[in-house]
């Protein structure tokens, strides 16, 4: 389903990125049992957390990866800022779809980046590599955005889908009338293979709350060694 350059390979050892393949899921714009799981989500990051402080959150293993990733782009990881809103401001986790709820969810809880789109609107196979200067897509919300130099990003046949930086775009962005899921895992060096196998399995569960008859493909990773 997606193979990797050997520029990814080389730029960044250690590196894991994961797909998972979700089919036949229905779409509510809520459901009740992903609604009380969210709730109780925000509420172990906020007895692991508050107490502890800010610091503790940026010394997690996997936020110090991203952070070390994002900061070579003088970037922030956006996750850990969502993370500090739900712990110490006491938002919660947004209220959208329920397929891209599930993905929040996951994706605050194991605060591995995640990308969701839907299937349908992707032309198989996927190009993992990295950025060079010049690239463009049209980024969720329609905005054009520039591909930076030496970025992770993932392809399909019609362009670029995602990168790290940039995030997801929008022409195979999920819907309502979505049934059909793709979800990427971005995993810079010093995460490993297995959280990203157990994030995605983490994904799977959660989809499956709100659509139980929803069937996964196997989960495939590219691994840079």
């Amino acid at each position: 389903m997606m193979e990797a350059s050997e520029k990814w390979k080389k730029q960044y050892p250690g590196a894991v990125v994961g797909v998972l393949v979700i089919r036949g899921a229905e779409n509510p714009a809520g459901h009740p049992a992903l609604d009380a799981q969210a709730a109780r989500i925000e509420t172990e990051l906020r007895e692991k957390y508050s107490a502890a402080g800010k610091q503790a959150l940026k010394a997690s293993p996997v936020i110090a990866a991203y952070e070390s990733y994002y900061k070579a782009f003088r970037k922030t990881y956006h996750v850990t800022a969502q993370l500090e809103s739900v712990i110490w401001k006491g938002r919660g986790i947004p209220s959208v779809s329920s397929m891209v709820k599930a993905m929040f969810m996951a994706e605050l809880s194991n605060m591995l980046l995640t990308a969701g789109h839907d299937l349908g609107k992707v032309t198989l196979p996927l190009s993992l590599d990295i950025g060079s200067a010049g690239e463009t897509y049209a980024a969720l919300g329609g905005a054009e955005k520039d591909v930076k130099e030496g970025d992770m990003r993932i392809s399909d046949a019609s362009g670029i889908i995602s990168s790290i930086i940039g995030g997801p775009d929008q022409r195979t962005s999920i819907s309502s009338q979505t049934r059909d899921l793709l979800f990427t895992v971005y995993a810079p060096p010093g995460i490993g293979e297995a959280l990203v196998r157990s994030h995605l399995a983490e994904i799977e569960r959660l989809v499956k709350m709100a659509a139980p008859r929803a069937v996964a493909e196997p989960v495939e990773t590219c691994s840079a060694e």
